[in-house]
């Protein structure tokens, strides 16, 4: 096995069926078309060329949480080891760049602009504490978990520090209008925990229901942190909403290869166990498309996969099925939206460089 939302809500998933059949029906060169045109125009790494404005990212947000007790700094700077890879961060400098050159060619990124990148960082950092807790995970980022090492409810209190280091520093911006942006963010990101711990008997509602709790749990961070720069960097209504987009729809279709990769990409690759979906009871893209195929996956939906043998048998489902692909094409779909949003802007090496990030996430395999 190695090789290998709000507003999305509204896409019903007969329409979803629909769509691909005419993906199957299209040339392979027709559906590449905007990876294979990233990849000719050889555009700038976008870690690359966002690496000067996230030098000492992480040295940074240790600055934000200072804290007395040795056990509890230990804690917090735990996942701020340098070693990720700032994902989030690099697409909101990135954000930054494009938007303050689209409106008035400046080329720097201003320091309430970074800060809503470590900001972001320190919130998606503080979601994955807590949701390592509900879920019980015992590794992540491909070492053990806060709450396998220390327990869980000095995990849950220590995601609680990070995330209130964040409202602290948000605060600082001294901005009520990107404080309302970013705080919609923690808000979603609760309901989109609670989206996930319930399911839907009509496969329309199931499906409709798998894309709102992307959105909140993954997307709205980046869509929202991308529209408080743009924000903080240019006056124009219509470029928060090309940002919004943006990152909506970069941030969905992450997720969507995240789930694909939950079926495709070894432990080891991916930092923490496959199959994890299953075991944990969630239906995702590739098992709600292996459904059409195989409806008597149905009952082992709404039961959450809790029988001995279910999981197994929806893993063998979902490969003989066409699940992985059609998650694939719906990610690329995403994909090309967030292009066509970001070639709105006046051109730049930044703005650029997010086109070439989408074809960055349809190929990643971690």
């Amino acid at each position: 096995m190695c090789h290998f939302t709000q507003r999305s809500s509204a896409l019903s998933f007969p329409k979803i069926r629909t769509v691909f059949w005419r993906f199957h029906h299209t040339s392979t060169s027709h559906l590449c078309s905007c990876s294979k045109t990233v990849s000719d125009e050889k555009y700038q790494d976008p870690f690359q060329l966002g690496r000067k404005d996230l030098k000492n990212l992480y040295e940074d947000i240790k600055k934000e949480l200072l804290v007395s007790a040795a056990e509890f700094k230990e804690m917090c700077d735990y996942y701020f080891d340098g070693k990720g890879k700032a994902f989030r961060p690099m697409i909101v400098v990135l954000m930054a760049r494009a938007c303050n050159i689209h409106h008035n060619n400046s080329k720097e990124v201003q320091a309430s602009q970074r800060s809503v990148a470590i900001i972001a960082e320190m919130i998606h950092t503080a979601s994955l504490v807590h949701d390592d807790v509900i879920d019980d995970a015992n590794s992540r980022r491909g070492k053990r978990t806060l709450n396998q090492i220390w327990g869980e409810r000095k995990a849950v209190l220590a995601g609680d520090f990070i995330l209130s280091a964040a409202s602290v520093a948000l605060a600082r911006i001294g901005n009520t209008t990107i404080i309302s942006v970013l705080t919609q963010v923690i808000e979603d990101l609760v309901r989109g925990e609670f989206l996930q711990l319930g399911s839907k008997e009509n496969e329309n509602e199931r499906f409709a229901h798998y894309l709102e709790k992307t959105f909140k749990k993954t997307a709205s961070l980046i869509a929202n942190s991308c529209k408080a720069v743009s924000i903080l960097g240019c006056p124009d209504p219509k470029v928060h909403e090309i940002a919004y987009q943006y990152g909506k729809n970069v941030g969905i279709a992450f997720q969507l290869i995240d789930d694909v990769l939950d079926f495709t990409s070894c432990a080891d690759r991916l930092g923490k166990p496959t199959a994890a979906d299953l075991k944990l009871g969630l239906a995702t893209g590739p098992v709600l498309f292996a459904c059409q195929q195989f409806p008597e996956m149905n009952a082992m939906i709404m039961r959450r996969f809790s029988k001995p043998g279910d999981v197994e048998r929806a893993w063998k489902y979902v490969l003989q099925s066409d699940g992985v692909q059609q998650t694939t094409y719906l990610a690329q779909r995403y994909c090309h939206a967030a292009t066509r949003e970001i070639r709105k802007l006046r051109p730049s090496p930044e703005r650029d460089a997010l086109v070439h990030l989408t074809e960055m996430v349809l190929l990643r395999d971690k």
